[in-house]
């Protein structure tokens, strides 16, 4: 019997990505399959190309359950709250809604902690004790915290008020461009933001992700902080395994996942 694997799907703003994954590496099985995110991003259009993506892989994926990542914030399968996405999110049971559609276990949360999941399961936090900051800079400052290897959810870090502003409108990837800031200039309200996180949270580990963190040597040399501060692994793949990772977890956990 051949080898299946679970799915992981990563809506974005602009696109909406799908690969199944080996969870014995943390690698695709098969190349990523990416359909643009329909411009009414409805729960219901949403879900129709997350029904082809799964129709797409469906020999490589056979029963295995799917984890799905949404740029929200997630509790209990439900979205609070919609960012690139369409507002009709905003108290859908996403969880329920998917099952109903595709007859299998489906798994969603926040698009970060997918990604931190990812990092810690397979890259740069790899075998990290303790507690984890994974932060993705982006559009804003996504955020995932892991404590002694489990995820806790929603943490939305890039909201915290730093200096009277909500800290992703200083400190994002997009602020900097916005306001044409050299890396030093930027480092330092970078500075400013994770010295503030670290007060709060004192981590053992900041893992950097997003785009920008592709030119990691730019800035990260430039911070001072207590923690180690490290450029994620996994780049843009990141989602995608940690979504899959957790929807095994879960099937696991519900006692319905199958080998």
């Amino acid at each position: 019997m051949s080898t299946t694997h679970p799915l992981g799907i990563d809506v974005g703003g602009t696109g909406i990505k799908g690969a199944p994954v080996d969870l014995r590496t943390g690698e695709f099985a098969a190349d990523r399959l990416r359909i643009d995110t329909p411009k009414e991003s409805t729960p219901d259009a949403v879900a129709d190309v997350i029904e082809k993506i799964v129709d797409h892989f469906k020999d490589l994926v056979g029963e295995q359950p799917i984890g799905v990542t949404l740029p929200s914030v997630v509790t209990h399968g439900v979205v609070r709250s919609a960012a690139n996405i369409d507002q009709s999110w905003i108290g859908t049971n996403v969880e329920e809604l998917l099952q109903g559609r595709l007859g299998r276990p489906a798994t969603v949360l926040n698009d970060a902690d997918a990604a931190g999941v990812g990092e810690l399961r397979f890259g740069a936090a790899r075998n990290t004790e303790g507690l984890v900051l994974v932060s993705t800079l982006g559009t804003g400052i996504g955020s995932a915290l892991l404590n002694k290897g489990q995820l806790v959810p929603n943490s939305e870090l890039g909201h915290l008020e730093i200096d009277g502003h909500d800290a992703e409108s200083k400190a994002s990837s997009a602020a900097k461009d916005r306001d044409e800031l050299s890396w030093e200039d930027w480092a330092a309200r970078l500075q400013r933001y994770y010295s503030h996180v670290e007060d709060l949270l004192w981590p053992d580990l900041i893992v950097v992700g997003g785009g920008v963190s592709k030119k990691a040597d730019k800035f990260l040399p430039l911070l001072h902080l207590r923690a180690p501060i490290v450029a994620a692994q996994l780049r843009n793949a990141a989602g995608i395994v940690g979504a899959a990772y957790e929807a095994v977890e879960s099937a696991k956990a519900e006692g319905t996942h199958r080998e």
